[in-house]
């Protein structure tokens, strides 16, 4: 992309800061609760679809869809909605709409819920702070969660749950609501477990590519044109975000990406200091560090010597 481009891109995102402004151009009536609201999408008519091209929002969105016309981008990844599936955007996540022309006409676009609240809505409430722990808002459109009828069944209950306590707002309208929210999110945790363990299969794949991908990444000398691997670049290179990525291969392994990568690291490291005169500094250069220093807390953290001593306990 130019610069040029890069800046137009940004110049026409569109930021939908209200969940007022969110129904408006949804053609739905006004929210009931200006933090939190629950669409049915059956009820969605998308107004100007050219403003759906590139957009964010100020809240948290999680939906539920089934039979979707409608194709959404998530990062370079479009993904159809043709099965009951659940994604999860946080606020400031850029996201992108083609609206199908059944929108366009007024036709139902599909069935299932959305819900959104704003996070002003969590203040002083614990899921402030622990909804950051929750990877999947980070997670792309290609790996959104696919739930069985029973699942379903139980995500739905919660969605009616909510629309329903907004309906007469009291002082004990917050708690309620985000107790449900708190509930759905450590249903779609769980949930989220059993698809890693019914593709398992297709993750032990990965993991041999993954694997692979590294070896490649040191044999081929890429640390020296790229540096120490990321997890960016594996995650890119599989297809896959960097949180899924990771998220998988802790349930998979008990390890994240990054300590995979380490780990491969000072497999590497502990050959060249073997099996050949480069010094420490000479070591950490072929593998990637612009620094010997990050080299020697890295080893040392890994196996409690410097490449020094680790060396000399071999001689």
């Amino acid at each position: 992309m130019s610069p040029y481009s890069f800046l137009e891109f940004y110049i026409d995102m569109q930021t939908i800061n209200s969940l007022s402004e969110f129904h408006r151009l949804l053609s739905l009536p006004p929210p009931l609760h200006p933090l939190v609201s629950v669409v049915l999408v059956s009820e969605i008519h998308a107004v100007d679809a050219d403003f759906w091209q590139h957009f964010t929002t100020d809240f948290y969105t999680i939906s539920l869809k089934n039979n979707i016309q409608s194709k959404i981008k998530y990062g370079q990844q479009y993904y159809d909605f043709d099965k009951g599936t659940m994604t999860f955007i946080a606020p400031k996540q850029v996201q992108s709409v083609e609206v199908g022309e059944s929108n366009a006409f007024n036709e139902t676009i599909g069935t299932g819920y959305v819900l959104i609240f704003h996070p002003d809505f969590l203040n002083k409430h614990p899921l402030q702070s622990t909804i950051k722990n929750y990877g999947y808002f980070s997670y792309s459109l290609n790996e959104a969660l696919h739930l069985s009828h029973q699942e379903e069944q139980n995500i739905i209950e919660i969605y009616q749950k909510i629309e329903k306590e907004y309906q007469h707002i009291d002082k004990h309208t917050q708690d309620i609501i985000l107790s449900q929210i708190d509930l759905l999110l450590n249903y779609c945790n769980r949930f989220y477990e059993r698809q890693f363990i019914t593709r398992k299969t297709l993750n032990n794949d990965l993991l041999s590519k993954m694997e692979q991908l590294l070896k490649d990444y040191f044999d081929t000398a890429e640390t020296l044109k790229r540096g120490v691997p990321t997890v960016e670049y594996l995650a890119n290179q599989l297809n896959y975000s960097a949180n899924y990525l990771s998220d998988m291969l802790r349930f998979l392994t008990g390890q994240s990406a990054q300590q995979h990568i380490h780990e491969k690291l000072i497999e590497n490291a502990k050959e060249k200091l073997l099996t050949t005169n480069l010094s420490v500094s000479e070591i950490a250069y072929e593998l990637g560090f612009e620094q010997p220093q990050s080299f020697n807390r890295l080893f040392k953290k890994k196996t409690e010597m410097s490449p020094i001593e680790f060396r000399h306990s071999f001689n």
